[in-house]
């Protein structure tokens, strides 16, 4: 009889376990873990970065990886990497620190009444404006502070998709995330030289006859970039690059020595412009117009400063465009 309850038992706990569902005992230390080896490359420096030793990561990716019942990091050549489960885990964990992150920011807003801090990100060409709309937000919300980032598409998209970032102007939102998108305004693009271009006396050039030019370029994962490579395809040309430059002031630099062409946003060049140090290429289907967008998470909770920050750009937002002469 005891033999059978204690067979009767053992048959309940194995259910137990194998019933019990994957991650039920997950912890934020161990989440925590996981981000930081990734990140960092190894359990040394993650364990440097979380202030514990090494031992302790190894043992909280264990625990992790047993909760998961999947092998959750895997070496490659270039270090650790996540296997598909290991980043189906860290996608979790970024939503976890982001609402963890707003939760926090709730309550200090709670504390202090009107503040609160609003992260945001816009792409480098969005620079020339944006800025000026933040100071003016400021200036009527004093106690509401703004962390910005400035980075290229690919970096500020990344910002986007690890929830690091409540709003974000950009040229072109991404299809692959639900986002809440307005319209800011218009950004036009268009060719640039030196005014001692022979090309800049001309009057309605192809795009196909600037193909043999020098093209300075931005770099791969610009917005200008891929609508540069738009158009050339559309026109069944390729240009000819004669360098890739991953900052719009130093393109501008290297046309005004005459090193060669460009196409950048129209946003950017308007005092070189008007200062007569560089000059538009006349090129037929030029201006190219895009337009500048919010974009927000449809999944990050918008909290009352970012929600007033978020109002603001896109009821105002178009006011602090460059005028276009």
């Amino acid at each position: 009889m005891l033999h059978q309850q204690a067979k009767l038992n053992k048959l309940y706990y194995m259910e137990r376990k194998t019933s019990r569902k994957p991650l039920a005992g997950i912890t934020l230390k161990q989440l925590r873990a996981l981000t930081a080896v990734i990140e960092e490359g190894s359990n040394v420096a993650a364990a440097g970065r979380l202030n514990v030793t090494p031992p302790a990561i190894a043992l909280q990716l264990k625990i992790l990886e047993e909760e998961a019942g999947l092998p959750v990091l895997e070496r490659c050549s270039e270090g650790l990497r996540a296997t598909s489960a290991g980043a189906e885990i860290l996608a979790t964990a970024a939503k976890i620190e982001s609402a963890i992150a707003d939760c926090s920011e709730a309550l200090r807003a709670l504390r202090q009444g009107e503040g609160g801090r609003v992260s945001v990100a816009v792409v480098s060409t969005a620079k020339y404006f944006a800025p000026r709309a933040f100071a003016a937000f400021a200036r009527q919300h004093p106690n509401i502070d703004i962390d910005l980032f400035v980075g290229n598409r690919a970096e500020t998209l990344g910002e986007l998709e690890r929830f690091l970032r409540d709003i974000v102007i950009m040229g072109r939102p991404p299809d692959h995330i639900d986002l809440v998108t307005k319209l800011i305004g218009t950004n036009p693009h268009i060719v640039i030289a030196a005014p001692s271009h022979p090309l800049v006396r001309k009057k309605g050039l192809k795009l196909a006859q600037l193909a043999q030019e020098k093209w300075l370029v931005r770099e791969y994962g610009s917005g200008t970039r891929l609508l540069l490579e738009r158009l050339f395809d559309d026109a069944d040309v390729a240009p000819r690059i004669a360098m890739e430059i991953g900052s719009n002031e130093t393109i501008k630099q290297a046309v005004m020595a005459g090193m060669g062409i460009a196409f950048l946003s129209a946003h950017t060049v308007g005092l070189e412009l008007k200062a007569r140090q560089l000059a538009v290429l006349n090129v037929k289907g030029l201006p190219a117009m895009r337009s500048w967008f919010a974009v927000r998470r449809a999944d990050k909770r918008l909290l009352p400063a970012t929600e007033l920050l978020w109002n603001y750009l896109t009821t105002r937002g178009k006011d602090f465009l460059p005028r276009m002469n």
